[in-house]
């Protein structure tokens, strides 16, 4: 019988989310191969030593930041109801992966770098729960095209395209202000315009 595992004290949990929030500044600003365990301890203000106590490696750092996104990224796509109207809930969808661009932007480029850098450390993870989640939503995005509630289109692409579209604000948020101007809200007015677009694309 496997020993039981200790639960975390609470300094121990405290220090286990600096060391995760610090890491999360490190990677999403220098990448995994830029970051270090010396950037990371300074950054949540813990000696390397202490550190190296809850996680030993770089990696193991890097791994457990991206095992907890994931299921951040994919809880958007899993709130899409099959017996919901099929407009409203695609463009709530929209919305939540556009609110998570906003409000998690260090976080989508921790994962935009992960895939660019071919995803080494989730590769499992993408090609069996993100995979399976997709398909699971594809079988209902095609359902309510077979019913005629919406236009025919290919829809492992339009969920593609939705993760494009929203995800862009955070990963090229320095060129999106830039091209905006400093009077601009990027993700108001992105709202408005994809909104647009998916509701013209997608109209039966």
């Amino acid at each position: 019988m496997a020993p039981t595992q200790r639960p975390r004290s609470r300094i121990q949990q405290r220090n286990r989310e600096l060391i995760l929030d610090a890491a999360l500044e490190v990677f999403s600003a220098h990448g995994f191969r830029g970051a270090t365990l010396d950037q990371i301890a300074e950054v949540a203000g813990l000696s390397k030593p202490n550190l190296l106590y809850y996680f030993p490696s770089k990696e193991e750092v890097h791994t457990a930041l991206l095992t907890g996104l994931l299921d951040t990224w994919l809880d958007p796509l899993r709130a899409m109801n099959p017996a919901g109207q099929p407009l409203q809930e695609i463009l709530a969808y929209v919305r939540r992966k556009l609110d998570l661009a906003r409000d998690f932007p260090r976080e989508s480029r921790l994962f935009a770098g992960e895939i660019l850098q071919g995803a080494p450390r989730i590769r499992e993870a993408i090609e069996g729960d993100l995979r399976r989640l997709v398909e699971e939503k594809a079988a209902v995005l095609t359902r309510w095209m077979d019913e005629g509630r919406i236009a025919r289109v290919d829809p492992v692409h339009l969920v593609f395209s939705i993760w494009a579209l929203t995800q862009h604000y955070a990963d090229f948020d320095v060129q999106v202000r830039a091209v905006l101007g400093p009077d601009h809200d990027p993700f108001k007015e992105a709202g408005g315009f994809l909104e647009t677009l998916f509701t013209r694309l997608l109209r039966p």
